[in-house]
């Protein structure tokens, strides 16, 4: 083939359907074309209006930043100290008051709970089913394999139908610290009912009952973070809560090693799998008490006309009355536009009605699904049966599941550097075969004699699993969800996406016990495996890549018509599979996309103001 001949259709040949109107950057920023004259005198009304005057120099100059932060230094309005005050905050951006990084370990404590909720189960399952006469050995295996499926889904069943959908109401009400604090005790409460259950059907509505701790729980940390972070460090701080639920996870099956010899004392019987159940509620009642001593989110306190609060709430997380004045009049004028702009829509209809916001949704879906059904929480969850399937003993199985733990831990760290230095596209698509191959090494090992050589390569292939992870569909889902959807329907899509990984986790779940000995080992791990083959291609046609893009760049990417994308997609696989595997010398496929001329405006991080 010549070099010369045209491969793939230039970006002209390529329909982009025209975004129905450029709302995102009005979102952004919507002080743009304000003069100083006329910012200077909506901050002096500001501070009159919401009795604030004694502030109103401090406004002005706030107003007249808040427009563009980084251009203070041209600012003759300033004096020496606040311009220092400005460029500390750019220069030395993790130099915060202690009221911000108090707020940051409860988040963290509040993420850790979250981990620990998911994973103490995993060595209860080892006791609890033959003591409430479900035992997956004997009797009517397959009517019992359902059972613990359904026991082990309950919270996520809540979540999903249930949990989920009472965020909004719950802060609209309680805020975000009481809906913190409300959703830590019901955790707490929780744990300490499943210790005391006596029936499967007991534990089923006690791990129900926890699904309303868990589903408004984790919808609301990372907003909350996000909108009491600055701007400099929010994204950082939103992508902790994916890492510190990865060490809270850890902390589960550690919990589960560490009480796993716990005598039955006092004619209780099972007190090891009780006190397992009944741990992740020591963080949970720690967050209660964490969280009362926090200050409120300045945008939840502004939506409730509390101006005066949100003023004291911003000085205790920025250090600067200028800062906290600045910050406090742009979520001000922003609350307005998106008042203005949310004006009589529908938005859950505009979800899937405009084809810019439907193609954002079906991505967001691809994720969040894959996100389950790669089959991490079949280890996390089972991670103990299936070693002791595979010939460990019941401390064996749980220390090899506190290793997966750690790994997956170890490994979520350096996933804040790769998110955005390889891509969120490029990660799915290296990490899915890579954790298709691992899923089948870990199901053909069951068909090693050898136990040696059995749990051997049982364990080598479920680390290595965790290990693409970790970097891939561990945190790549949440970020991918938070920047796809257009900011005006941004709470909306990240509901959705949250409802949708909740509910496929419920199903996984649900379904593994019986899948396991129906299928066996073998079949069951070989299922999931095909399910990131067909995740890797799922990414590759339907996923456009987000990384670093500004608003106008992420509606084109998503104005290209999923045909057109798709097709795109497969044609540039096909060659590049022959230019390296085949080592054919063709062209390189022109690019899909082209930014040139674009306005680049760029996204707060989710849930940002």
């Amino acid at each position: 083939m010549d070099k010369n001949d045209s491969v793939l259709p230039t970006h002209k040949e390529i329909s982009v359907e025209k975004p129905v109107e450029n709302i995102n950057a009005r979102l952004v920023n919507p002080l743009t074309g304000f003069t100083h004259e006329e910012l200077t005198l909506q901050g002096k009304d500001f501070a009159k209006r919401y009795e604030l005057g004694h502030y109103e120099d401090v406004f002005v100059k706030g107003a007249i930043v808040a427009q563009d932060p980084t251009a203070f230094e041209q600012l003759s309005m300033l004096s020496s100290d606040d311009k220092d005050v400005l460029r500390t905050e750019i220069t030395h951006r993790w130099k915060q008051p202690r009221e911000l990084y108090y707020l940051v370990v409860a988040c963290s404590m509040a993420a850790a709970v979250q981990g620990m909720d998911e994973t103490v189960i995993n060595g209860a399952n080892l006791f609890f089913a033959d003591q409430f006469g479900i035992s997956q050995t004997t009797g009517d295996t397959s009517r019992n394999q359902w059972l613990l499926g359904v026991v082990n889904a309950a919270p996520y069943l809540c979540c999903a139908f249930l949990g989920c959908w009472l965020t909004v109401p719950l802060n609209n009400l309680l805020g975000r610290r009481g809906t913190i604090f409300l959703t830590a005790l019901i955790s707490f409460l929780a744990c300490f009912w499943q210790g005391f259950t006596n029936s499967w059907q007991h534990l089923f509505a006690a791990r129900f009952v926890l699904g309303l701790g868990i589903g408004p729980k984790s919808t609301t940390v990372p907003v909350y973070a996000a909108e009491c972070a600055p701007a400099p460090i929010r994204g950082a701080l939103v992508m902790m809560w994916q890492m510190w639920t990865a060490f809270g996870i850890m902390l589960g099956y550690a919990a589960d090693l560490a009480l796993f010899k716990v005598p039955d004392t006092g004619g209780v019987k099972g007190l090891n799998w009780r006190l397992m159940l009944g741990s992740a509620g020591l963080p949970a009642i720690i967050v209660c008490i964490q969280v009362y001593f926090c200050p409120e989110s300045p945008r939840w306190l502004m939506s409730k006309g509390r101006y005066s609060a949100a003023f004291d709430s911003l000085k205790r997380l920025r250090g600067h009355d200028l800062l906290a004045a600045r910050d406090l009049f742009y979520i001000h004028t922003l609350l307005e536009a998106e008042m203005e702009i949310n004006r009589n829509k529908n938005l859950i209809s505009e979800l899937f009605t405009i084809p810019r916001n439907r193609r954002a949704t079906v991505a967001s879906f691809i994720v969040m699904f894959m996100q389950q059904f790669c089959g991490v929480n079949i280890i996390a969850y089972y991670s103990s049966t299936i070693f002791q399937e595979s010939g460990f003993n019941n401390v064996q199985a749980l220390l090899a599941s506190f290793g997966f733990g750690c790994i997956n831990f170890v490994f979520a760290l350096p996933a804040v550097y790769t998110i955005d230095t390889f891509g969120r596209r490029n990660l799915l698509l290296t990490t899915f075969p890579l954790m298709a191959v691992f899923l089948l090494l870990t199901g053909f090992a069951f068909f090693i004699e050898n136990l040696k050589g059995r749990i051997a390569l049982v364990a080598t292939g479920i680390y290595l699993f965790g290990v693409c992870y970790s970097p891939g569909e561990g945190p790549v889902p949440f970020t991918y969800s938070a920047e796809a959807f257009p900011l005006y329907i941004r709470a909306i899509g990240m509901s959705f996406a949250t409802a949708t990984t909740w509910f496929f986790n419920s199903v996984v779940s649900l379904t593994f016990p019986r899948m396991l000995g129906a299928f066996t080992p073998q079949g069951a791990f070989g299922w999931y495996a095909v399910w990131n083959i067909i995740g890797f291609f799922l990414v590759l046609l339907f996923l456009p890549e987000t990384k670093s893009l500004s608003l106008e760049e992420l509606d084109q990417v998503f104005s290209v018509p999923t045909r057109t994308h798709a097709k795109y997609q497969t044609r540039a696989f096909v060659l590049n599979l022959r230019r390296w595997i085949l080592r054919q010398d063709i062209p390189q496929p022109k690019p899909l996309y082209n930014f040139e001329g674009l306005q680049k405006t760029y996204a707060p991080a989710a849930g940002g103001h």
